[in-house]
């Protein structure tokens, strides 16, 4: 069993920034790729920013140049630094922690609960 767990959603004003947290514990050989999704009302949850455990990224469009994500893998935690923050970048925050029970076997993919994050004036 594993546990997701976010921190840091809320309200922030255009232009302002945020930070994500999210900490993945309990049972696994290895964590591989963590990552940060996003969903507004109405709309598919979509891939916001990703990060392998070697630390290779990739970014949505969208967020190229304003967002970075990070990894502390001591620590089995993935964050986001959200920079000039628009009101559409309103939605709930997701994130997702791949990890494996032994070196040879699947990989298995957790998510979290999920964090606001409101931009509004």
């Amino acid at each position: 069993q594993v546990q997701v767990v976010e921190s840091g959603g809320g309200l922030v004003q255009p232009g302002g920034s945020l930070r994500l947290s999210c900490a993945a514990s309990g049972r696994f050989f290895s964590v591989n790729t963590m990552g940060w999704y996003c969903q507004a009302p109405g709309k598919q949850r979509e891939l916001v920013a990703a990060i392998t455990s070697g630390g290779s990224t990739n970014y949505a469009e969208s967020v190229k140049g304003r967002f970075t994500i990070s990894r502390d893998n001591a620590k089995n935690t993935v964050y986001l630094y959200m920079n000039s923050l628009k009101p559409e970048d309103t939605a709930v925050y997701y994130c997702n922690v791949k990890t494996k029970l032994t070196a040879w076997g699947r990989e298995y993919v957790n998510w979290g609960q999920g964090t606001q994050v409101t931009v509004s004036s």
